[in-house]
């Protein structure tokens, strides 16, 4: 099991766009930028690319840029990721000012695991919840629904 490259005692979910090294949280994100340890991955030669190179921070982020190895079952295929993104209804639910609220307080919380359980006490949380699963994990009636 991987441990953060800043303060190697918790298990990595992130990876720095520029360097590439693998951090937990926001904290030792901005202590890596603050110390300068930041040191871009260079890309490969422009001139001998045919196509014009894309920086790092143009580039999407990937699933191998929040999970580490070991976490291969919590891993969701891109595919079902581009279902996310283009779901109606989850943006629509994105439009209330406290859903992105809560949801910041969930991204920013160091404890994240007791974030989102508080979170989940809110109706509109769980609705959101609810409907990231639907597209993520469809029941066997919806998927009869299909087709």
């Amino acid at each position: 099991m991987q441990l953060c490259g800043v303060c190697s005692e918790h298990v990595p979910k992130y990876r720095c766009p520029a360097c590439r090294i693998r951090y937990c949280s926001v904290s030792c994100f901005k202590r890596h930028k603050d110390d300068d340890a930041c040191h871009p991955v260079k890309e490969s030669d422009p001139a001998s690319s045919s196509s014009t190179p894309v920086s790092n921070a143009e580039k999407p982020w990937d699933v191998e840029d929040r999970l580490d190895e070991d976490s291969q079952t919590d891993k969701v295929p891109l595919e079902k990721l581009q279902q996310l993104a283009d779901s109606e209804a989850l943006k629509g639910l994105l439009r209330n000012p406290h859903l992105r609220r809560l949801m910041m307080s969930v991204d920013t919380a160091e404890d994240k695991a007791k974030a989102t359980k508080d979170a989940m006490q809110e109706p509109l949380f769980v609705e959101f919840a609810d409907q990231c699963l639907k597209i993520i994990e469809p029941t066997e009636a919806e998927n009869d629904d299909e087709f």
